[in-house]
Parts: structure tokens; C-alpha cells; sequence
């Protein structure tokens, strides 16, 4: 039975740069990600997403713009079980409004290629590079 999850990419625009934000875990080996976990029974990715989101940054729907045609699935094996993560591309619409919760012990926003090195995974810098070619073709 695949595990699935699923998490928003936020993005942030500064002085005419994209900056992704990445959430760094609390347990080892400390890998960073975008804010993402578990859908839990009775829900959808979508609503996953939205909560997840929430618990780990307190970022709320309101406070973003989500490009919901902007999303793509990842799946890899993650404890000896195959996992799904659906993310969706979202701009943070006031770049200070993140907290942490106790799921991670750091947090930063990287141009684009620091967020491939710093998310470490080939799985996710594609994803990355997908979601900045998107953003460049409908700027």
C-alpha cells in the first residue's frame, strides 16, 4: 500500500528573485523540504496540503496564492514502503508570515539552485526546476 502525502512549494518574489522556502526536519538526517505529511483518513491531497502547510509553518490558505494547475507527484520508497507526495506551487503573499512548529528546527528561502543542492534528492530538484520553468512561462 503506497503512504501518501502531500505539501505546497512556496515561493516567495524579492527584488525580481524567486526564493523557495525549505523546512529543515527535526530528526536525523535533518533533510530538508517543503512543508508537506501524511493525508489522513477521510482526506484529500488538496486538503493534506492546506493542513499540513498550516501545522508546519502557520501559513494559512488565505495568506497565499496557489497555483492549483501547477502540481506534480513524486514517488520514491521511504521506510521500505512506496510513498506518493503531491505538491502544488503557491506564492507566499507577505514573505515574513512563517513560524515553525516542532516538526522542523529551521527553515530558509533559497534561489533556485541552493534549493536543489539544500533538498539533496534528484526527485526534487526536478520538481523544483519544473515549478521555476512554469513560473517563467507565465510571468
Amino acid at each position: 500500500m503506497v503512504v501518501k502525502a502531500a505539501g505546497l512549494v512556496i515561493y516567495r518574489k524579492l527584488a525580481g528573485r524567486i526564493e523557495f522556502l525549505l523546512l529543515q526536519a527535526s530528526y536525523p538526517p535533518h533533510h530538508w523540504t517543503p512543508p508537506k505529511g501524511h493525508v489522513d483518513p477521510g482526506e484529500d491531497e488538496w486538503k493534506a496540503a492546506i493542513r499540513e502547510t498550516k501545522e508546519e509553518t502557520n501559513i494559512a490558505k488565505e495568506q497565499l496564492t496557489i497555483h492549483e494547475d501547477c502540481h506534480e507527484t513524486l514517488y520514491y520508497e521511504a521506510k521500505g514502503k512506496p510513498k506518493s507526495v503531491k505538491y502544488w506551487l503557491a506564492l507566499l503573499n507577505n514573505p515574513d508570515d512563517v513560524s515553525l512548529s516542532h516538526e522542523h528546527q529551521n527553515w530558509k528561502w533559497c534561489e533556485l539552485e541552493d534549493a536543489i543542492k539544500i533538498a539533496d534528492y534528484a526527485e526534487m530538484g526536478n520538481l523544483f526546476r519544473k515549478f521555476a520553468g512554469w513560473l517563467s512561462d507565465h510571468q
